[in-house]
């Protein structure tokens, strides 16, 4: 046993490496960035990431194909889906207002290697995301002048027939993403300001068609005669839910932007509730206005709302709804712009990334390298990839950030906090210092005690220290990640023994290996598993009550209370349904999909392993000499000693260094306060 535990070692220090966290400073304000950005701000940018060309184009898809005049339910319930994610990104922008958005929050939470795949994800959503956009933006506006610019480009420049690539060079997609990189580079404020511009355009025009159009509405399009309400049933809903959900991406851009915030303590909560509410109520009336000026079955899928307008007679209010959407679509660039130089200065600033993109302009406050190779990146795929071929590689990066931000919120909520050794007593030892066993008359009679807050009180009896004791151990009851104490006589017998936050630890394990397994059933199980139907109820319950009583066993913890900051309410329920929904989603999405995606994270890999591992500041946080403390510690027993530890940073201690030493007087008194 102890050889197979000794060959154990260097394989558990390496999954130790794996699943380091990110060490916070103590003043989270100082960045290197510049804080300008207002609460206004920010809502404008979480907007224009969301309002975009779904608006003109999805409502129409997915009332034709799916949903029917329902659609405006399943934009309903995708908006709520929505807001529980929203919520989770809003904590953590508030806790941690760092950039880096899904990754920092991974960071901080789950580890290293979990966090630079989540980052290494959606900076591959980004950039197609841009590109996708920048390629509908291009068709969009071509279709407007009859295709004549596809028709000069393939007659007279370049013309290829080559799978997943476009049938033409797209010069106009990617001359549109070199100009807007080039006026991301002059810095927050003026990229800030022309999202103000195209996001005023884009409300002006949406107000418009909400009048306008409520003014031609016709309620018979509800009606029996034209199919009903809901043409498609619950199913249908449901489907469109599905489809819905993705027009809401774009939110984290608010959560990326926290660096660069003012008062992000109180801008990134109003700010995504504010964006995610004005939003969900610009799809909703949208599809309600849709569906009641033409019957929703002989709508136009590519350009619904013109075709609508142009149907009713009002052929000129299509070139309003045309300027509508290319400044929507402007709005959804400059936010993808915005937000993947940020994840990739993080992950380049916290080494796990090449520290070329790390470097921050002095006069801008921003990433430039990060912003230029990055969006001539997505130029160049806007130039070469078809639109049909881009947008098969979206979703499955933002779904699981989005999964493994709400496990983050579940976990630091129940996270015991960690001990912080006194700056006064670091400074009192030195690396080279040797603690000396024996204790001086002077230190036995008063000994310097280190309390949780920081600070060193003396106490001068042993009577005074059994009142440390019982206050540690009061404290102790009421710590986060400690069963409450009304849950004891039910679950006490089985989870008393557990560390704090261990048994949470595992149980958002139980509930992530839960909701995959309860969602492959419900999409799996009929047709590719062609289940017997006892089979498919058995694993429904097996799994869903799995799901739900690791939930409540969660619950069943004290939390961290932090009323300075916005924190989810409903925790762990929220979260956990937030997952569910994600995972649900991606199980969704096709095969060719995940195949992509099993190839872009091993070439995540790949880069992990052959740099940031190697460069990851944490690990160099670990090399770093370590200091000796003295102070006292309350064992399980109720007795109290002196210790000698070693002082690491937050999150890199070592059990291995503890040292118990107590005094013949400490000795004594142990005992008589036993007898």
């Amino acid at each position: 046993m102890a050889t197979c535990g000794r060959g154990c070692v260097p394989a558990v220090r390496f999954c130790q490496r794996l699943n380091r966290l990110k060490t916070l400073d103590d003043d989270l304000m100082v960045t290197s960035m510049k804080r300008c950005l207002t609460m206004v701000d920010l809502a404008l940018l979480g907007v224009g990431g969301m309002v975009g060309s779904g608006l003109y184009v999805l409502t129409g898809t997915v009332a034709k194909d799916t949903a029917g005049p329902a659609v405006v339910l399943s934009f309903l319930i995708a908006g709520i889906a929505s807001l529980m994610a929203a919520l989770c990104y809003a904590e953590f922008g508030a806790r941690v207002p760092r950039t880096g958005s899904a990754y920092m929050f991974t960071y901080v939470s789950c580890g290293e290697i979990w966090a630079f795949l989540i980052g290494w994800n959606v900076v591959l959503e980004y950039m197609i995301g841009g590109a996708a956009v920048a390629r509908a933006w291009s068709g969009y506006l071509d279709s407007m002048f009859n295709h004549t610019i596809q028709n000069y480009t393939e007659n007279h420049i370049m013309k290829w027939n080559v799978p997943y690539i476009a049938h033409y060079p797209d010069l106009l997609a990617a001359g549109i993403l070199v100009v807007a990189t080039i006026f991301i580079t002059f810095g927050v404020r003026v990229s800030s300001w022309l999202n103000h511009i195209f996001s005023a355009v884009s409300l002006v025009v949406i107000l418009f068609i909400l009048v306008f159009g409520f003014v031609l509405a016709d309620p018979v399009n509800w009606s029996q005669k034209e199919g009903g309400f809901a043409p498609f049933g619950v199913s249908g809903v449901m489907a469109g839910t599905a489809t819905c959900f993705y027009a809401f991406v774009g939110f984290d851009v608010i959560a990326a932007s926290s660096e660069e915030a003012k008062n992000p303590q109180r801008a990134i909560p109003m700010a995504t509730a504010i964006s995610l509410c004005m939003a969900a109520t610009a799809y909703i009336l949208v599809s309600t206005v849709l569906t009641l000026m033409v019957p929703w079955h002989s709508l136009d899928p590519n350009s619904a709302l013109s075709d609508a307008f142009f149907r009713r007679g009002y052929s000129w209010a299509g070139y309003i709804v045309a300027v509508g959407s290319i400044c929507a679509m402007n709005t959804v660039l400059l936010s993808n712009l915005f937000s993947l130089p940020r994840i990739v200065y993080a992950m380049a600033e916290d080494g796990l990334f090449f520290a070329f993109f790390a470097k921050v302009n002095p006069v801008t406050k921003v990433p430039v390298n990060a912003i230029l190779v990055f969006g001539l990146l997505m130029a160049v795929m806007a130039l070469i990839f078809d639109l049909e071929a881009l947008v098969q590689f979206l979703s499955i990066g933002t779904l699981l950030a989005y999964t493994f931000v709400a496990a983050s919120v579940i976990v630091l909520r129940f996270q015991p906090e960690k001990e912080k050794t006194s700056s006064k007593a670091n400074s009192t030892t030195s690396p080279n210092t040797n603690y000396n066993p024996e204790p001086s008359p002077e230190a036995s009679e008063s000994q310097i005690i280190a309390q949780d807050s920081g600070e060193l009180k003396e106490y001068e009896s042993f009577s005074d220290k059994l009142q440390l004791v019982e206050m540690q151990k009061t404290r102790e009851r009421s710590a986060p990640g400690v069963l409450k104490a009304r849950w004891e006589p039910y679950l006490g017998r089985l989870l008393g023994d557990f560390e704090p936050g261990e048994v949470v630890a595992f149980s958002v394990l139980a509930v992530m290996v839960s909701s995959v397994s309860l969602c492959a059933v419900f999409v799996f199980g009929s047709n590719q598993l062609q289940l017997p139907t006892w089979s498919f109820a058995v694993l429904i319950v097996v799994f869903g009550s799995t799901f739900l009583l690791s939930l409540v066993v969660i619950y069943a913890h004290e939390p961290h209370i932090n009323t300075k900051t916005f924190q989810v309410p409903l925790v762990p329920f929220i979260p956990g349904a937030s997952i569910l929904m994600n995972v649900f989603l991606m199980l969704k999405l096709s095969p060719m999909t995940w195949i992509r995606f099993t190839v872009w994270v091993a070439a995540g890999l790949l880069v992990y392993f052959g740099y940031g591992i190697w460069h990851s500041k944490e690990g160099l946080r670990e090399l770093q000499p370590k200091d000796m403390a003295a102070r006292y510690v309350v064992l399980p027993s109720g007795s109290l000693v002196e210790t000698v530890q070693s002082v690491q940073p937050n999150g890199h201690g070592d059990a291995s260094a503890l040292h118990t030493t107590p005094s013949p007087a400490q000795s004594a008194e142990e005992q008589q306060a036993k007898r």
